[in-house]
Formats: structure tokens, C-alpha cells, sequence
């Protein structure tokens, strides 16, 4: 009922929307708009346990709402207010498109949430925590996250592998960029594949891949050429010896990628729509920290493993 009743945003940041550049990535709108919900929230400067518990929600449910209505104004549509009768992912699709697709679309996007909510001590994460570790406000750990987020190698992974996808072109060229992937002078990668802490199977991708061949044959996507590619891949990946080998499975971020383009969210909205679900982690884990009487500046060492000795060379002869 409190996220509901907090969806809203200011006509002040609308106004910003409508004004952020059309070619701008949502990402780096969405760490604007976040930025300015701190500067209009009335408690950002209050850490009591009531006023961080209000100040969450209402980042949680306004996120959204600013996602959706850049979403909206880079295509120079109007903004769609949000509705209270909604659920969340209901409300969001109703904001994005002015419709609600089916209820098996819903729960899949709801699955997706889910998965990218929370995800331990990853870089944005990490990033987030080190900046409340300063006792920072809590929207500006979440740009922190967000900006971390942004990149390929992480968050923008899901973006990527739709990229990939694109310049791999058409089914009959999988096996010449696989090769490529395999050869190490070869400065091609494969984006979706593998991960940095699982050595097996990611276990979300096991959710993610059951509920993205759900969604495709739910919406009878059979002729989409990305798609079919995507899927003829990840069938060389679960076969081939030099993937099973390396323990290249197919992670969360490649079928994510797969189920957000056939839901219809074009690719530069995939990383952004991970952010908003992270939200609800950094969220956690700032509140954890802020609450921590005892608290410590996150301050990392930086071993120096440069020369031990250089000689000076006067100016004229450098």
C-alpha cells in the first residue's frame, strides 16, 4: 500500500524528463532522476530507522515511474501517470506501453525482478557500500550503484548480448563467431556467457531459461532472427566440449536480454530495468550499514607495484 500510494514523481522532475537529451542512455537519466529525488526528498538528511524505512520506499516506488516516463518522452509520447489499482510490474507496462500484457508476461517479469533484486557483493554492490561507508545519503549510493551497474561487464551485460547478437546477423554465421570466441587473438567475445563467482551452471539461469522459453511461446514468437539465433546458441553452448569445458553456461543475463526483447523493451532499456531491481538491494544493503552504530570507513589498500627507483632527467632533456 506505501509503494503504491509514493509512485508519483514531482512535476518539477517531469519537466527534467522531458528535457533530457533524446539519444541520452536511460541509465545515466535514471542516475539523474534518482540524483533529484534525493534533492526534493524531505529526509535525506534523516538516518532514524522510521525516516530511512519512508525515504526507501519512496525511492523503490518512484524509480519506476522515472524509468518509465524517460521511456515515454524520448519518443515523444505523453507521460502515463501511475495507477494505485496496479501491481507493480502491472503498473510499470501501463506506464511504458498504456497496456497490461497477460498474466504469464507479468509473473515473468515479476521472476526477472526477482532474480536481478539482490546478488551478494557484486561491483555496484560494492560500490554502493563504499559510499554509504562515508555516511552518504542513501540516493546517492543508489547513483553510485547505478553508475557501476551501467557497465558491459556487468549490469550492461544483458544489453550486450542482444549487441552480439545483432553483429553475429543470421543464424548460418553462429558457427564462424564461435570460433572466433574460441581463438585467443580474436578480440571478439561472447556476452552471456559464463560468471565470475559460478564455475557451473548460474542457478538463476535455470529459472530464467525455464520462464524465457515459457514467455516465447507464449507470445508465439517463432520468426524473430535475434531470437533464433540466440536460441540455436545457447544449443552449441550446452553441447559443445570447449563451453563445457570452460563452464561457459548460459548466465541470467543472457536470457534476460532474450525475455525483455520479446516483451518489447528495445536494448538500451535492458540494463535499466536490472538498476530497478537492484534498487531494492542497495536499498537493503545501504540501510544494513547506516544502522550499524559502529561504522567504518570502506577504505581499500593500494599496493604500489611500480619501479623502486627512477632518476630524475633534467627538463631540457626529457
Amino acid at each position: 500500500k506505501k509503494e503504491r500510494s509514493n509512485r508519483s514523481i514531482s512535476d518539477n522532475l517531469k519537466e527534467i524528463i522531458k528535457k533530457y537529451p533524446k539519444d541520452a542512455h536511460p541509465m545515466d537519466t535514471t542516475r539523474t532522476s534518482v540524483s533529484h529525488m534525493g534533492l526534493e526528498d524531505p529526509q535525506t538528511a534523516d538516518n532514524s530507522p522510521e525516516a530511512n524505512m519512508a525515504k526507501a520506499i519512496r525511492l523503490l516506488a518512484k524509480i519506476s515511474t522515472a524509468v518509465a516516463a524517460n521511456f515515454r518522452s524520448k519518443k515523444g509520447q505523453d507521460i502515463i501517470e501511475p495507477d494505485e489499482s496496479l501491481g507493480f510490474s502491472e503498473n510499470f507496462f501501463n506506464m511504458c506501453f498504456g497496456k497490461i500484457p497477460s498474466k504469464e508476461v507479468i509473473k515473468t517479469f515479476d521472476v526477472s525482478l526477482i532474480l536481478y533484486a539482490e546478488h551478494s557483493f557484486n561491483a555496484s554492490t560494492f560500490t554502493a557500500r563504499v559510499i554509504t561507508s562515508s555516511l552518504s545519503d542513501m540516493h546517492g549510493a543508489v547513483c553510485g550503484g547505478i553508475a557501476s551497474l551501467k557497465g558491459p561487464l556487468h549490469g550492461g551485460a544483458n544489453e550486450a548480448v542482444l549487441k552480439m547478437l545483432s553483429e553475429i546477423g543470421d543464424v548460418s554465421r553462429i558457427n564462424e563467431y564461435v570460433n572466433k570466441a574460441k581463438d585467443r587473438n580474436d578480440s571478439f567475445r561472447l556476452f552471456g556467457f559464463g560468471h565470475r563467482v559460478y564455475k557451473n551452471y548460474d542457478p538463476r539461469a535455470s529459472v530464467m531459461r525455464e520462464t524465457c522459453h515459457e514467455v516465447l511461446g507464449l507470445l508465439g514468437i517463432k520468426n524473430e532472427p535475434l531470437l533464433k539465433i540466440a536460441m540455436e546458441l545457447e544449443k552449441i553452448a550446452l553441447n559443445d566440449e570447449y563451453f563445457i569445458e570452460k563452464k561457459l553456461y548460459p548466465n541470467v543475463d543472457f536470457y534476460s536480454g532474450i525475455i525483455l526483447k520479446a516483451m518489447g523493451f528495445p536494448t538500451d532499456m535492458f540494463t535499466v530495468l536490472f538498476a530497478v531491481a537492484r534498487t531494492v538491494g542497495w536499498v537493503a544493503q545501504w540501510n544494513e550499514m547506516i544502522a550499524d552504530p559502529v561504522q567504518r570507513i570502506g577504505r581499500p589498500r593500494q599496493l604500489y607495484t611500480g619501479y623502486d627507483r627512477r632518476d630524475f632527467i633534467n627538463l631540457e632533456k626529457r
